[in-house]
C-alpha cells in the first residue's frame, strides 16, 4: 500500500491528476475507522493485561483496621469504582467486604486487602504464589443500615464478666461506626480491644448491597460469647445433617435449647432447667452425631467423656480426672451453654452391688456427688449415652440427675429413607435407583447400616471402573451388589438367624387348601397390612401346623417365608436351653427382640412340644420348659414393639387412633403385626391349653397325610429329574402307597434309583417299573390309621386332644 502511494504513475481511487499530498489524505481517509479500532485494541490489550490477574500482596501497616483495599487506577477504572465505594473480593480461602483506595504508587497487577469484614474465621492468606482474577472482584452498592443484629466474641470469661450490659453495647457500636458489613460476615477487630469477633448475623433485607452502620445504626446484640469457646465451636464441632430424628430433635431443644437461651422466662415460672438427659439406642443408631448437631444448633460448647480418658493407675486419679473434666466444664459455662457428653455410660458407671467393682462403685458415686452440685442456673447439660440402660446404676437414672430418657430406635421405612436421601444427596447416582425401594428392603438397618450399604455401592463403582477404565454412575445393580455384603448390625449375632434354599408353592405336591389358608393367615397380613387396616381385621399372632412327621409342615413355613420375601428364624430346643438358670428364657426374649427389628419376619419354633411341653396341676412349675412357656406366652400377648426397640408416634400403638396414610405407614412398623409366630409339632396333645387359646396360637391348621391325587404329584415332583422307563406306572405307585408321607414317597423315589443301579450295575441309564416294586417291598409306611385318627380328633378344634 505505501508502495503503490509512492508510485506516481498508479490512479489510487481517482487521484490521477492530483498532487501527491493531497492523493494521500483521500486515500488515507478510506481506511481510518479501521486504523482506529486496530491501535484502541493494542492500547486497551497493553493498558489491562496485566491487570485481568492481580497478585495478592501484604497490606501495608497503616491500612489494619480501616476495611482499605488497595487497587491500580486502570484497575479500578476497569471495575467502575471510586475512592471508598464498598467492593466484593473472593479470595481462594473465602470473601471478603473492602473499600476501594487506590495504591500510593499507582502500579497496576496488584492487590492488598484488609480483612477486617470476611467470611474466614481465622483472618489470614497465604501470600506464597496467592494470585486473584479481577473478574472475582464486585462492585456493591451502599446502603445505611436501621438495624443490626450481631453476636459478639470476648477477649476472655474475666474481660466478659467486667465489659457487659450498656458498655458492651457502647464498645461494639464505637467499634463497628462507618463499617461495611454483610450478613453472616465476620468483623475482626484489632488486638487493643476487649471485644475479638463481632459476627453479623442479621441486616436490613438489601440484596445485592453492602450496609454501612452508622451512628443512628440500632444494634442488637443477642449473645456474648468467650474466645476459647467460640474457637471449639467453630473448629471441633463440624456441621451435621441428621435425617429422620425430627421427633429426637424436638425433644432434644426442648430441653438443651430453650433453657440456654430463655432462662429468664423459665427462672420466672419457677422451673429449674433439666440437669442430664440420657440416650438409649442401639448401636449405630446415630446418638453420638445427634449430640454434635444439636451442640452445633444450639450454640454449645461440646466437652467429650468417655472412659479410657477417666481411668487412671493409681487409686483416686480416676475420680480426680472427673472432677477436673466437671470442673473445666463448669469454668466454659460462665461463659456459654456448655454440654458435657458422656459416651457409653454403661462401662462407666456400671450397676453397684458387686464386691468386685469397687473402682467402678467410686467412680459412680463421684459422678453422683458431681451432679447433685451442678446448679440448676447453670448453662451446662450432662448428655449420656448407652445402648445398655439396664446396666447403669439405678441412682443415676433419677430426676435431678438423669431427668429425662429419650428412646432413638430402629429407624422406621419414612425414617429410612429420609438417611437414605441424605446419604445419597452427593453421590452421582443413576435415574433407575429408587430409594423407597432401598429403604423397603433395608428392615432392620440403622444409620450406620445404610451408610455402610452406600459406601460399598459406591465401591462397586471404584472396582468397576478401575476394570473398565471409566467411571460410571451408582446404579440399582451396585446397590443390590451391596445388599448381599451388608447386613444389618442387629442380626450379624441373631440367635435362629437361617438362610435357606427358596421353596416355591409350586414345589409341594398337593395340599392345595392348606396352602391357600396359609396364604391368608400369614402371607396377606404381611405383604397386605393396608387391606387388612382397612376392614379392621386383627390378623393371627400365631399359627400351628399340627400334623404327622414328613407331611411338609417345615417346608411349607419355608415357602411361605419365601413368598413374604421376609426374614426367617428357626429355633429349637437345642438353641434355647441352657444349662445357666435365666439363660434360656433370655434368649427366647432376644430372639423375639431381634425378630421384631427385622420385620417382616417369621419366627419358627419347630418341634414346639419339645421347647415348651405342658403344665400340670401335680407340677410345680420350676422346670425350664414351664418357664419358656411363660415367656413365650408374654412375648405373645406383648407381641408389639418394646419401648427401646422403634422410635416413633406413640399413639401408634395397638388400640390407638390414627388417621391419615402416612399414619397408616407408621402404624404397619410401629404396631408390631409383622411378626408372625409359626409353630409346628406332631404331638399337639401335650401343649399347654394357654398357648392354643384364640389370641396366641390362633390358627390351627391340620396337615394331612397326601391322598392319592397328592401322592400322585409328589411322585412327578421327586421323579422329573430321574430318568424313568416307559413301563413306569406313577399312578398305580400313587394307589399302591397308602399311608405314605411325603418325605416316605421321596424317600421311595431314592431306594427306586439305589436298586436300579445295584441290579443293573453302576452303567444303568433308567428306573424301571420292577425297581419300584422291589423298593416298595423293602420300605413300609410311617402312619397308620390309629395315629390318623387321633389327629383328626383335633381338626376344627381350638383345645387340645381329650
Amino acid at each position: 500500500m505505501v508502495v503503490t502511494w509512492l508510485n506516481p504513475e498508479v490512479d489510487i481511487a481517482g487521484t490521477r491528476g492530483k498532487s501527491s499530498p493531497q492523493a494521500a489524505l483521500s486515500y488515507l481517509s478510506c481506511y481510518v475507522p479501521f486504523i482506529i479500532i486496530i491501535i484502541s485494541s493494542i492500547v486497551l490489550y497493553s493498558v489491562f493485561k496485566m491487570d485481568t490477574v492481580l497478585t495478592l500482596l501484604p497490606l501495608n501497616h497503616e491500612d489494619h483496621g480501616t476495611q482499605r483495599c488497595r487497587l491500580g487506577p486502570k484497575a479500578m477504572s476497569y471495575l467502575g469504582v471510586k475512592i471508598g465505594f464498598p467492593l466484593l473480593i473472593s479470595l481462594p480461602s473465602g470473601s471478603c467486604l473492602c473499600t476501594v483506595w487506590p495504591r500510593k504508587d499507582l502500579s497496576e497487577g496488584f492487590l492488598q486487602a484488609d480483612l477486617m469484614c470476611s467470611t474466614l474465621p481465622k483472618p489470614t492468606v497465604d501470600y506464597k504464589n496467592s494470585i486473584v482474577s479481577l473478574n472475582r472482584l464486585r462492585s456493591l452498592s451502599s446502603v445505611k443500615l436501621k438495624k443490626a443484629t450481631v453476636k459478639v466474641v470476648m477477649r476472655n470469661l474475666e474481660v466478659k464478666l467486667a465489659v457487659c450490659g450498656p458498655i458492651l453495647h457502647e464498645v461494639v457500636k464505637d467499634l463497628l461506626r462507618n463499617v461495611y458489613v454483610l450478613p453472616g460476615y465476620l468483623i475482626s477487630v484489632m488486638e487493643d480491644s476487649p471485644v475479638v469477633n463481632v459476627e453479623i448475623l442479621d441486616t436490613d433485607p438489601k440484596e445485592g448491597a453492602a450496609g454501612l452502620i452508622t451512628a443512628k445504626t440500632n444494634l442488637s446484640i443477642i449473645e456474648t460469647l468467650t474466645q476459647e469457646w467460640y474457637a471449639h465451636i467453630m473448629d471441633n464441632v463440624p456441621q451435621c445433617q441428621v435425617a429422620g430424628m425430627d421427633d429426637v430433635c424436638t425433644s432434644l431443644n426442648e430441653i438443651i435449647n430453650l433453657p440456654f437461651h430463655f432462662p429468664e422466662t423459665i427462672s420466672k415460672l419457677g422451673l429449674a432447667c433439666p440437669k442430664g438427659l440420657l440416650l438409649v439406642g442401639p448401636p449405630g443408631v446415630g446418638k453420638t452425631l445427634l449430640v454434635k448437631a444439636v451442640a452445633r444448633q444450639a450454640g454449645a460448647y461440646l466437652i467429650s467423656l468417655s472412659g479410657p480418658s477417666i481411668h487412671g493407675s493409681r487409686p483416686g486419679e480416676s475420680e480426680e480426672n472427673l472432677r477436673k473434666i466437671f470442673e473445666k466444664a463448669r469454668d466454659v459455662s460462665r461463659g456459654g451453654p456448655c454440654i458435657l457428653f458422656i459416651d457409653e455410660i454403661d462401662s462407666l458407671c456400671p450397676r453397684r452391688g458387686n464386691s468386685n467393682n469397687a473402682p467402678e462403685n467410686r467412680i459412680v458415686a463421684q459422678l453422683l456427688t458431681l451432679m447433685d452440685g451442678v446448679h440448676s442456673d447453670n448453662k451446662m447439660v450432662i448428655i449420656a449415652a448407652t445402648n445398655q440402660p439396664d446396666a447403669i446404676d439405678s441412682a443415676l437414672r433419677r430426676p435431678g440427675r438423669f431427668d429425662r430418657e429419650i428412646i432413638i430406635g430402629t429407624p422406621t421405612l419414612s425414617q429410612r429413607r429420609a438417611i437414605l436421601d441424605v446419604l445419597t444427596s452427593h453421590m452421582p447416582i443413576s435415574r433407575d435407583v429408587d430409594i423407597a425401594a432401598l429403604a423397603d428392603m433395608t428392615v432392620g438397618y440403622v444409620g450406620a447400616d445404610l451408610t455402610a450399604l452406600c459406601r460399598d455401592a459406591a465401591m462397586q463403582v471404584v472396582l468397576q471402573a478401575h476394570q473398565d477404565s471409566q467411571v460410571d454412575l451408582v446404579s440399582r445393580r451396585h446397590f443390590y451388589e451391596a445388599f448381599k455384603k451388608i447386613r444389618p448390625a442387629s442380626a450379624r449375632s441373631a440367635i435362629g438367624k437361617v438362610e435357606f434354599k427358596p421353596v416355591y408353592w409350586d414345589k409341594i405336591g398337593g395340599l392345595e387348601d392348606i396352602k391357600l389358608m396359609l396364604k391368608q393367615s400369614i402371607e396377606w397380613p404381611l405383604k397386605y397390612p393396608e387391606a387388612f387396616l382397612r376392614m379392621c381385621l386383627t390378623p393371627p399372632k400365631g399359627v400351628l401346623l399340627y400334623g404327622p412327621p414328613g407331611c411338609a409342615k417345615t417346608t411349607l413355613v419355608k415357602a411361605v417365608a419365601t413368598s413374604c420375601h421376609c426374614s426367617f428364624f428357626s429355633v429349637s430346643g437345642a438353641d434355647l436351653f441352657s444349662p445357666y438358670v435365666g439363660d434360656s428364657e433370655k434368649i427366647l426374649s432376644q430372639l423375639f427382640r431381634q425378630a421384631r427389628a427385622s420385620t417382616p419376619a417369621i419366627v419358627f419354633l419347630d418341634e414346639i412340644d419339645a421347647i415348651v411341653g405342658c403344665r400340670s396341676e401335680c407340677r410345680t412349675g420350676s422346670g425350664v420348659q414351664e418357664r419358656i412357656l411363660s415367656v413365650l406366652l408374654n412375648e405373645l400377648d406383648g407381641v408389639g414393639l418394646k419401648t427401646t426397640e422403634r422410635r416413633g408416634n406413640p399413639l401408634l400403638l395397638e388400640g390407638g387412633h390414627y388417621q391419615g396414610h402416612n399414619d397408616q405407614m407408621e402404624m404397619k412398623e410401629v404396631v408390631n403385626k409383622l411378626v408372625m409366630i409359626v409353630a409346628a409339632t406332631n404331638r399337639p396333645d401335650v401343649l399347654d391349653d394357654a398357648l392354643l387359646r384364640p389370641g396366641r396360637l390362633d390358627k390351627l391348621l391340620y396337615i394331612p397325610p397326601p391322598d392319592e391325587e397328592a401322592r400322585l404329584s409328589i411322585l412327578k415332583l421327586c421323579t422329573s429329574s430321574v430318568p424313568l422307563a416307559s413301563d413306569v406306572c406313577l399312578e398305580r405307585l400313587a394307589a399302591a402307597t397308602s399311608y405314605y408321607s411325603g418325605a416316605d414317597l421321596q424317600n421311595l423315589c431314592k431306594e427306586a434309583a439305589l436298586v436300579a443301579l445295584h441290579l443293573s450295575g453302576l452303567q444303568a441309564s433308567c428306573v424301571k417299573q420292577e425297581h419300584f416294586q422291589q423298593a416298595l417291598a423293602s420300605l413300609t409306611p410311617s402312619l397308620n390309621a390309629r395315629d390318623l385318627m387321633a389327629y383328626k380328633k383335633l381338626q376344627g378344634h381350638t383345645g387340645i386332644m381329650g
